[in-house]
C-alpha cells in the first residue's frame, strides 16, 4: 500500500509539473523561427562548395557556430541495436570510427531529434523508443497559433519534410505519411517537394507512382481542387514564382509539388539533358523546376500571413544523394541551391521581419560520404583548386558518417546554444546535440530544457 501511495504521489507531482512545464515551456518561443537543413552536408560538403564558388556563403558569417552530435536511439531490432554514441577522441585517432556499421544515424530519426527533442530507432518518424507518439515542433507551433510549412528539393513526404509532423513506425510508408501531412490534424500550411507522378527525374511528362503524394485518392482530390481539408495545389515553375513574388495573396494553403518526380536537379541525367560544362556536375539543368531558394520564398510569403508568427523546414535534400552517390560535382550543384536558400531566407527576414522576432538555424541531420582530402583512408584536408575547379577530395564511404556537423545560428535567442555547448571536439571545438537544436528552437536555456517529468522517467 505504501508503495502505491509512493507511486501515486509521483505520477501527481509529474503531471503537475507536466501541466506547469506546458504553460510555460513554450512561452518564449520565438516568433519566427526558420531551420534551413542541409541533408548529408559535413564540414566538407561547406568548405568543397566555398572552393568551387571562391565564395563564403552568408551563415558562414553568423556569430554562433557549432558542431552537432546527430547519433540516434539505434535500430530497433529485434532486438535493438543500441547506438555507440559520440566519442571525440575515437573519432579523430580511428579512421574507421564514424564509419563503424550502425553508428550513424538515418534522415527519419535525426529530423525527430530535431523536431522533439528525443532520440528515437532509425527508420521511426516521431515514435519514442517505448512506441509513444512524440509531440513535433509543428505541433507546438499551431498550439500557439503559429503557420507552419516544410519546403524540400526532394519527395515532400520524405524522411526530414516528414519529420517536422508526421508520426509513423517507418519512414518508407509513404503514402500514409503524406496524408498525414495533408490531413484535418495536420499543422502544416505550407508544403514544398518533389514526388509529382506526371513527370520523370528530367521534369518529362511520364506516368509514375503516387505513393509520395499520398496515393490515387488523395492525388486526385489535389489535382481537382477537392481535397476536404482545402489544399490548393501548385505544381507550374511559374505559380512557385508567383508565391515568391508575392502576386499570389489569398493563398494560406498550399502543396507545391513541382513537376519532377524524386529531385528538382539531382536525378537528372546527361543522356537526356546533355551537358553543360558550366556546371559542377556537367550536366545541364531542368529548366522547368523552381529553385530551393523560389520555394523559399514562397512559403515565407504564405506563412508570414500568419500574425503570430511561423515555423518554416527548409531542406537541401539531394546533397545526400549526391554524396551517397559520391558525385562531388552534383553535391556542390545542391549545396550552391541550399545556399542560395539560405541568403534569400536572410534577404527575407532584413526586408519582411526583424532579428529580434526571428530566429533562424543552419544544420545538417546527418553527414554522408565521409568527404575529406584526396588521399582516401587518411585524415587529410580538402584542397582548393581554384574558383569552378572540382576541388581535391575524397570520399571514404557511400553511407551516412557518425561525424559532427555544423549549426550556424543567427538572430532571436541563437545565443542559447552556447549553454548546450559543453562537450568539446579537438578538431571541431564546443559541440552541442541534434535534440538540443529543439529546445534552441523554442527558447529554453541549458538550465531548464529538461522538464522534470522526464527526470521522473529516466
Amino acid at each position: 500500500m505504501r508503495h502505491c501511495r509512493i507511486i501515486t504521489w509521483v505520477m501527481a507531482l509529474a503531471a503537475l509539473t507536466l501541466i506547469l512545464w506546458s504553460t510555460l515551456s513554450w512561452a518564449v518561443m520565438p516568433k519566427n523561427v526558420i531551420l534551413l537543413i542541409s541533408d548529408g552536408q559535413g564540414y566538407n560538403t561547406v568548405m568543397a562548395t566555398d572552393y568551387w564558388t571562391d565564395t563564403t556563403p552568408v551563415y558562414e558569417t553568423f556569430p554562433i557556430q557549432y558542431g552537432v552530435s546527430t547519433f540516434s536511439a539505434g535500430k530497433i531490432g529485434p532486438p535493438p541495436i543500441p547506438a555507440i554514441g559520440y566519442d571525440p577522441v575515437q573519432a579523430w585517432s580511428n579512421f574507421n570510427y564514424v564509419i563503424t556499421p550502425n553508428s550513424a544515424t538515418d534522415s527519419a530519426s535525426a529530423a525527430t531529434s530535431l523536431a522533439t527533442g528525443v532520440k528515437v530507432y532509425d527508420n521511426q518518424l516521431n515514435i519514442s523508443t517505448i512506441g509513444m507518439q512524440l509531440m513535433t515542433i509543428t505541433e507546438i507551433a499551431r498550439d500557439l497559433g503559429k503557420a507552419s510549412g516544410v519546403v524540400t528539393t526532394v519527395m515532400w513526404s520524405h524522411a526530414t519534410p516528414a519529420g517536422m509532423f508526421a508520426h509513423n513506425a517507418s519512414r518508407n510508408n509513404y503514402p500514409a505519411i503524406a496524408n498525414e501531412m495533408i490531413d484535418g490534424t495536420s499543422p502544416l500550411n505550407v508544403i514544398m517537394g518533389a514526388g509529382n507522378p506526371g513527370f520523370d527525374d528530367n521534369g518529362l511528362p511520364a506516368v509514375n507512382s503516387t505513393q509520395y503524394v499520398g496515393g490515387d485518392t488523395a492525388w486526385g482530390q489535389l489535382t481537382s481542387g477537392t481535397h476536404p481539408h482545402g489544399w490548393s495545389l501548385i505544381q507550374d515553375k511559374t505559380e512557385f514564382e508567383n508565391l515568391a513574388d508575392n502576386s499570389n495573396p489569398t493563398v494560406t494553403k498550399v502543396v507545391g509539388t513541382f513537376q519532377a518526380f524524386s529531385t528538382t536537379q539531382q536525378s537528372r541525367t546527361l543522356a537526356v539533358k546533355g551537358a553543360d560544362p558550366a556546371n559542377p556536375s556537367g550536366v545541364a539543368f531542368n529548366t522547368n523546376v523552381p529553385s530551393l531558394a523560389t520555394m523559399s520564398k514562397g512559403a515565407l510569403n504564405v506563412l508570414n500571413k500568419n500574425p503570430k508568427g511561423f515555423f518554416l523546414m527548409v531542406e537541401g535534400g539531394a546533397v545526400d544523394w549526391a554524396n551517397h552517390g559520391n558525385n562531388l560535382g552534383s553535391m556542390i550543384e545542391e549545396q550552391m541551391d541550399f545556399n542560395a536558400a539560405v541568403q534569400t531566407a536572410v534577404d527575407w527576414v532584413n526586408a519582411n521581419s526583424n532579428w529580434d522576432d526571428t530566429l533562424l538555424l543552419v544544420t545538417a541531420d546527418h553527414e554522408t560520404g565521409f568527404l575529406l582530402g584526396p588521399i582516401q583512408g587518411v585524415f587529410n584536408e580538402v584542397i582548393n583548386n581554384g574558383k569552378d575547379v572540382l576541388p581535391g577530395a575524397a570520399y571514404n564511404s557511400t553511407m551516412h558518417s557518425n561525424s559532427l556537423v555544423p549549426v550556424y545560428a543567427f538572430g532571436k535567442g541563437a545565443q542559447l546554444l552556447a549553454g548546450y555547448a559543453n562537450q568539446r571536439d579537438p578538431v571541431r571545438g564546443r559541440y552541442v546535440d541534434n535534440t538540443e537544436i529543439f529546445w534552441v528552437m523554442n527558447g529554453k536555456s541549458a538550465y531548464c530544457s529538461q522538464p522534470f517529468l522526464l527526470l521522473l522517467l529516466d
